[in-house]
């Protein structure tokens, strides 16, 4: 494998608290080692109109408590073609990059695992999404920080909640995965989350109802996970339709789940992750995504991060809440 010199960083997908973090951990520990470090603005897409710069270890300076991404992010549907992806590789040798460092979810590690195959080209992945959804780590960039502003917004809304004897329906990111919902619901303190995970032939919703939840307490509060089919929206709904004794309402937390400033939890999880990248690449690793299991430091290929299906929601977290919804 030819010498490493510079060293190209990008965030993809979307945007996930910590990520600043994790740019800054991977460029200033680069620097460090005598590496230089070009930023890609707009992830793939960026790296297909060839917006790169250099990146100092002043780049990087005052942007660890901030949200969002210094480099941008962009979804691109032109880097899922073989001419998009010819044109990136033609701007990361042009701008004399040896290797990639993304961070992303799970698109962004699909991506970098379809290109780095087709490409030979060396790539680390860093696990960045607030779904919590990537086999190979304990927890990914981002998720923490979403955690703790949904815990934080289910609080007020357990006020007028319980003020008016209402049910609320709230909806929390995680299309495929209900680590936010079941997390939050038991951090909240709310009476069910609706989940990917445990959807079965029983009917979650009958279930919630059949259990009683009104007749020991006056309001409720239920997270369900994002779906276009069975969200927050179909649920109250149904609660209109088949229980109108039901006082419901609807929140949808949208994308403040994905501002603010990161927490210390995730702050230091990029940072090390950041660092994690870099050894990845001197230990001779390519083309895998560096992790936390069991505090350790961990590089899982592509192959096994990406898989279908992700990692697998602790099912006991399912029974703890139904424990404590009493």
């Amino acid at each position: 494998m030819a010498k490493i010199k510079c060293i190209g960083v990008l965030t993809s997908g979307g945007d996930a608290p910590g990520m600043n973090a994790a740019i800054r951990a991977v460029t200033r520990s680069a620097i460090s080692r005598g590496y230089k470090v070009k930023g890609i603005y707009r992830g793939y897409e960026g790296l297909i109109h060839n917006e790169i710069k250099s990146l100092t270890t002043e780049s990087v300076s005052g942007i660890m408590n901030r949200g969002g991404t210094m480099l941008k992010t962009a979804r691109s549907k032109d880097f899922m073609t073989a001419k998009g992806k010819r044109k990136a590789y033609e701007n990361l040798v042009a701008a004399g990059i040896d290797a990639l460092i993304v961070i992303g979810g799970n698109g962004t590690l699909t991506g970098a695992k379809e290109f780095a195959e087709q490409y030979d080209f060396p790539i680390i992945g860093l696990p960045g999404t607030v779904d919590n959804d990537i086999a190979g780590t304990d927890e990914t960039i981002g998720f923490d920080t979403s955690l703790n502003t949904i815990m934080e917004c289910v609080d007020r809304i357990k006020d007028t909640a319980y003020s008016h004897e209402r049910i609320f329906f709230i909806e929390v990111m995680g299309r495929d995965a209900g680590f936010l919902a079941q997390n939050s619901a038991i951090a909240s303190g709310a009476e069910a989350a609706l989940i990917p995970e445990d959807m079965t032939d029983a009917d979650q919703l009958s279930e919630f109802i059949g259990r009683g939840i009104r007749k020991s307490k006056n309001s409720s509060i239920v997270i369900v996970s994002e779906s276009p089919k069975c969200g927050a929206v179909y649920y109250s709904e149904r609660v209109k339709k088949e229980y109108p004794d039901y006082d419901v309402r609807l929140s949808i937390l949208g994308h403040l789940q994905r501002g603010g400033s990161p927490t210390a939890r995730d702050r230091i999880l990029a940072s090390v992750l950041g660092v994690g990248a870099i050894d990845a690449l001197e230990a001779g690793q390519r083309n895998v995504m560096v992790g936390m299991r069991h505090d350790q430091v961990v590089f899982t290929p592509f192959t096994i991060a990406t898989k279908e299906g992700g990692k697998p929601l602790d099912k006991n977290l399912i029974r703890v809440l139904k424990e404590l919804s009493i």
